[in-house]
């Protein structure tokens, strides 16, 4: 489990910005310990804790890139067409039986090595094949065209994937390439997850009147899994301080991060706040924020502990600002904050400058083709609807005050926020 001092995460200045806030992270969170060798099929997602490096080029001989007709590149015409009698004929996963020669073309096909003495390739498409079997080129071919050269792509011995690197489809198929069958990942970061308060049950439960289901649980439980992480639902805390210590206290022991939503804010009856100050340490970020406060982080047993706010959009966008930079930092993996589009905006808002707010939309085309954003006719931290009605966020900066019809503002798809 990471090991972390009471008072890692203090901060005294005034409201964090989320851009400091991101930064923060990896200087206070160290990588977890433990690592282990996985199936290349069971690759993706993972954090690699090696380099990865090529024990032989790729392609790792020089072939074709078309179907066509390989020559030597002084036999090329000049001025006008030429004749070439065809003297072999060379598939993919095969060798040719001659070498090109003076005046002879060979047959060839897309991935087929290149034959001895040819380094040109026609296109099928641009010749004419005679009744005779012998091929007509056209002039104007620069030498080498249509050729891939072994190490084209990767030279032997260059490092294609580095340790840190939290593995893509398009990754795991370079390492086959390269032919590995297995490659050495970090462990999975342990998190545990609770919901609080006496108001929620989990579906299924029989609900009180003035009781609801427990959403935000099953949404962080699903954030938590596309970032590769190992979960443990641990349900929901009720209103109790002392149970919710011991509770939050035993999860510390085997886990390297506690995710909680609700019950840190100030009031009286936020029993986490109260219950991790009596076990451990508890420093509010304050992040300038809207949706998204409270947020608070802290230590316990040397764990860190995050606790986000109770409703659920707010909830969604300061896991993506605080819990999912928290997770990369301990897997090792570079932080940063998620690629935004610029997109123009259809709608007027107002805010207060000097926080970030994150606008709810929808993507639409435009009459000029440009990506128009519609504003969800809604507003509120606790509409669940207004995430899966929408494509994402637009992105108002602690500078802006508000944002008028038009405007080229940056726009933040959901898929971004939990990759």
């Amino acid at each position: 489990m990471a090991q972390l001092s009471g008072d890692c995460f203090a901060f005294g200045g005034p409201l964090l910005s989320v851009d400091d806030a991101v930064a923060l992270l990896p200087s206070r969170l160290a990588v977890v310990d433990g690592r282990e060798r996985v199936a290349l099929a069971s690759a993706d997602g993972r954090v690699l804790a090696e380099d990865i490096a090529a024990p032989l080029p790729l392609p790792p001989f020089t072939n074709s890139a078309v179907d066509g007709y390989a020559v030597r590149g002084e036999d090329l015409p000049v001025d006008t067409e030429k004749s070439f009698a065809v003297v072999d004929f060379v598939q993919a996963g095969a060798a040719a039986a001659v070498a090109a020669t003076a005046g002879r073309a060979i047959r060839i096909f897309t991935g087929a090595p290149m034959p001895a003495g040819a380094d040109t390739v026609f296109m099928q498409e641009d010749v004419r094949v005679e009744p005779s079997g012998a091929v007509v080129l056209p002039p104007g071919l620069k030498r080498g065209s249509n050729v891939r050269p072994a190490g084209e792509d990767v030279q032997l011995g260059q490092i294609v994937l580095k340790i840190g690197h939290r593995l893509r489809p398009q990754d795991v198929a370079l390492a086959a390439a390269l032919g590995r069958t297995e490659v050495e990942v970090r462990r999975r970061i342990r998190v545990a997850v609770f919901s609080t308060g006496n108001e929620i049950v989990s579906p299924g439960a029989e609900r009180g009147p003035v009781q609801l289901f427990d959403s935000n649980r099953f949404m962080l439980l699903s954030m938590l899994a596309r970032l590769g992480c190992e979960v443990d639902d641990l349900g929901i805390l009720r209103d109790d301080q002392a149970v919710t210590a011991r509770k939050l206290k035993e999860a510390a022991a085997t886990h390297d991060l506690i995710l909680t939503s609700g019950g840190v804010s100030t009031g009286e009856a936020d029993y986490v706040k109260a219950a991790v100050e009596s076990i451990g340490t508890l420093v509010f970020w304050r992040m300038a924020i809207k949706p998204g406060r409270p947020v608070a982080m802290g230590v316990i047993d040397g764990t860190p502990f995050i606790g986000l706010p109770g409703n659920p959009v707010a909830s969604y966008v300061t896991f993506a600002y605080v819990a999912r930079p928290a997770i990369l930092a301990l897997s090792g993996t570079p932080v940063g904050l998620p690629l935004s589009v610029p997109v123009h905006t259809t709608f007027v808002y107002r805010k207060k400058a000097g926080r970030r707010e994150y606008v709810r939309v929808t993507l639409r085309k435009g009459e000029s083709g440009a990506l128009e954003a519609v504003k969800f006719p809604r507003e509120g931290a606790g509409l669940l609807s207004s995430l899966v009605e929408t494509d994402g966020l637009v992105e108002l900066h602690e500078q802006s005050s508000g944002v008028t019809a038009g405007q080229v503002v940056p726009f933040l798809s959901y898929a971004s926020l939990v990759a």
